[in-house]
């Protein structure tokens, strides 16, 4: 017995390791390097395209308490993560080479798990004839081919958004006599080169922000942003101040030259140990290139900035989730067909890396054991993402794992009360949940 995975991004890394774990062979298809979407760079697989931040590492958020229970199921990912990381504060952010040259060794070393560079062009292609399963985690960003297949099997119910890139500069470039080391509200040198500007340098920026070209969309596409991901300008059409409470807020920052807190802050992020290279942190963008070097250089900190890459835009593609897939995220259309990863409908790194992970576990078990697995309650943060693929909603959309997905706590209690029932309500149901399914 064998399954097929469509794509070696995170999603399809987790299942086909979970599968192993299982004693479950799959084979991963890959279409790199003979195909690179837009955003793809780098024939290794589980590539970071976006940030290489994997977000809050703090058990009491949503997400970090979801990296705990992943790898209680036992994440390569979030393994991979721990090895390759860079100083970030109180997120957990990687070196993304050396994080997917580690994903990519793993898989290359499973013996019970074949790699296989070519692309499926359709749920029909020849090439998955007699697999017992096949598994799509082409992430939003399928071929063109395969995503009309997909479309195909499901009728309309195939849905779309925007995402962003944020560009990259040399931190050898960034200006360092209008540049300071901190993380919010830590004194001392922290993981974050700050660059602040003043009112009059953040509304010159504004203003040249507003006014730059933008990379148009195609005619028969309609933008629908993610909210959680909006293009830099976007949220700068929304007022004069968004920025200053948004990726640019200077609450928890002191410039040291001045003693007072910035008017605006960018924050750059390191890319590597090294700190030889730094991302714009929420500066994802769909300006121009051209654009791009000329606004945002137009930052104090950043006007001689070199840039490694620049910011992009494109197409992510994702399902209906609760109309088109079962509980098993099997396609109702499509019995013997599983989707994985962020074209389901879940936002994120962690997410999708979560959504392949559960996917890989519950049919390993399956196959494996003849056990199906129940999904974990949905006070978890699995539980409560898995849940949302579950719900039927007017406009369904992706979203990050959050403790909102989750019940309403019970009692009634003060918010910063609140902050630690909701991990402390999941950490006691993901145990009872295992001592149930006695197969974690």
């Amino acid at each position: 017995m064998s399954i097929a995975i469509i794509g070696g991004g995170l999603a399809g890394c987790e299942c086909a390791l979970a599968l192993a774990r299982a004693g479950v062979a799959s084979t991963v298809f890959e279409c790199k390097p003979a195909l690179y979407s837009p955003a793809h760079v780098s024939p290794g697989l589980a590539e970071l395209v976006c940030s290489n931040s994997l977000r809050s590492d703090e058990p009491v958020t949503a997400v970090g308490l979801l990296k705990v229970e992943m790898a209680a199921l036992g994440s390569a990912v979030i393994a991979a993560a721990r090895e390759t990381a860079v100083p970030a504060g109180k997120a957990l952010a990687v070196d993304r080479e050396l994080f997917s040259a580690a994903m990519t060794a793993r898989i290359e070393a499973e013996p019970l798990v074949a790699l296989v560079r070519r692309e499926i062009m359709s749920l029909s292609d020849p090439a998955l004839a007699g697999f017992e399963a096949v598994v799509v985690a082409a992430g939003p960003l399928a071929s063109d081919r395969l995503a009309a297949s997909l479309r195909e099997a499901i009728g309309d119910e195939s849905l779309y958004f925007y995402d962003a890139i944020a560009p990259i500069v040399t931190t050898e470039s960034v200006d360092m006599a209008r540049a300071f080391w901190a993380s919010r509200w830590q004194e001392g040198e922290g993981d974050y080169l700050n660059c602040p500007l003043d009112e009059a340098e953040y509304k010159a920026f504004l203003a040249a922000l507003l006014a730059a070209r933008k990379v148009p969309s195609r005619e028969f596409e309609k933008e629908l942003h993610f909210e959680g991901c909006l293009p830099i300008e976007a949220m700068a059409e929304r007022g004069e101040r968004t920025l200053t409470f948004g990726p640019m807020k200077p609450v928890g920052l002191t410039d040291p030259k001045t003693g007072r807190r910035p008017y605006a802050v960018v924050q750059l992020r390191p890319e590597n140990a090294a700190r030889s290279t730094m991302n714009l942190v929420g500066f994802q963008t769909k300006l121009a290139y051209g654009e791009q070097e000329r606004v945002f250089r137009l930052i104090p900190a950043l006007h001689a900035a070199e840039f490694t890459r620049l910011g992009s835009i494109h197409r992510n593609t994702f399902v209906n989730a609760p109309k088109v897939l079962n509980e098993r995220l099997e396609l109702v259309a499509r019995p013997g067909t599983y989707l994985a990863g962020q074209i389901t409908g879940v936002e994120g790194y962690v997410e999708s890396a979560a959504c392949g992970l559960w996917l890989g576990t519950q049919l390993g078990a399956r196959i494996a054991k003849g056990m199906e697995l129940a999904p974990p309650p949905q006070v978890t943060a699995l539980g409560a993402l898995l849940n949302h693929l579950r719900t039927p909603a007017k406009k369904f959309q992706p979203s990050n794992v959050n403790f909102g997905l989750t019940p309403p706590l019970e009692e009634r209690m003060k918010k910063a009360n609140r902050k630690m029932a909701y991990p402390e309500r999941a950490r006691k149901a993901w145990g009872e949940w295992c001592d149930v399914m006695n197969y974690l």
